[in-house]
């Protein structure tokens, strides 16, 4: 009698506690097949459900705790840097001006190289990146305002006549100018510890130049009827936006501090064809690092255009800082 009481009380409970653990269901027929067997001490079935359900309580709670640290699990978050630097380019170029006032033929004008510290006015150069997981945002800004560049007057155009000048006595140029990039990028997975990203992106390009001239005598153009005057000045303005797209990144040495940060880019739009390169030496700490590298930033539109070709280039150095 108390064996087959034993065994509906032990039924009931498997009844109940039988949605904890029903995907273990050929353990659970297994023991309620055992149970139907009144020689099998009740005791002893009810010790083993006990066992198989703190089993599966046991179970339930590793997979609880698996999805709390899951869910607890830091996502990637935005890191952002910020680096003021200076760079001190050589300035070279050739500006083909339109017709100045009073004068018969408009002037291409040879600029450089000259030495930027010399004839610098005011700068602004910052750059700046945020980033998260794989993908970067990054911007650099840069104003320029430089005065007595040395320049010359190579030739008059005469309305497609081009008649050479070599007799200057004193020509200058000044600048002032902005060139601000904008660009988005993705991180590509090497293989090695070295970091590459491919960007691409836009780079607005604002110039405002003026040269005056001085030369030995006016120069007259075929046929004697125009008449480019010995000595006058002349401005000019443009805006130029193109579309960019390159690599950028830095290559570790070894496992210290120091790196090799690099950078390349390509495009045109406004221009026919501008592409910037960075190649330098860093040190990292754990605020931020230094950088001492070699910047070029060159610019051609040729076609008659007022920006026949500009190119800055010289050292740069800069400190970052991130947080």
């Amino acid at each position: 009698m108390l064996s087959r009481s034993s065994n509906i009380l032990l039924v009931a409970l498997l009844f109940f506690t039988g949605p904890v653990w029903a995907e273990d269901s050929l353990e659970i027929s297994d023991i309620s097949r055992g149970l139907n067997a009144v020689d099998v001490p009740a005791g002893w079935k009810l010790k083993e459900n006990i066992v198989k359900a703190d089993f599966a309580f046991a179970k339930d709670d590793d997979i609880s705790a698996s999805a709390r640290v899951e869910t607890a699990a830091p996502k990637a978050q935005w890191s952002f840097s910020i680096t003021p630097y200076l760079w001190l380019p050589n300035v070279n170029g050739t500006l083909k001006y339109n017709i100045p006032p009073g004068a018969g033929g408009s002037p291409d004008v040879e600029v450089g190289p000259n030495s930027y510290l010399e004839n610098l006015q005011a700068l602004l150069m910052i750059s700046g990146e945020a980033r998260k997981d794989r993908w970067s945002v990054f911007t650099d800004l840069i104003y320029l305002d430089f005065a007595d560049q040395d320049s010359s007057v190579q030739t008059i155009n005469f309305g497609g006549n081009l008649v050479s000048s070599s007799a200057n006595i004193a020509t200058s140029s000044s600048f002032r100018g902005i060139a601000w990039t904008l660009a988005a990028g993705y991180a590509i997975d090497t293989g090695k510890n070295v970091m590459l990203d491919v960007f691409g992106g836009l780079r607005y390009f604002e110039i405002s130049a003026s040269s005056d001239w001085q030369l030995v005598t006016s120069v007259t153009g075929p046929g004697g009827v125009q008449t480019f005057p010995s000595n006058g000045g002349v401005s000019e303005s443009m805006n130029l936006l193109d579309g960019i797209a390159g690599v950028r990144g830095r290559v570790p040495l070894g496992s210290s501090n120091w790196s090799i940060p690099y950078y390349f880019d390509v495009g045109t739009g406004s221009s026919n064809l501008t592409y910037q390169w960075l190649l330098g030496v860093a040190y990292s700490f754990r605020w931020g690092g230094l950088t001492l590298a070699y910047r070029d930033l060159f610019y051609d539109q040729k076609d008659d255009k007022f920006l026949q070709d500009l190119r800055f280039s010289g050292p740069t150095f800069g400190v970052t800082f991130r947080f």
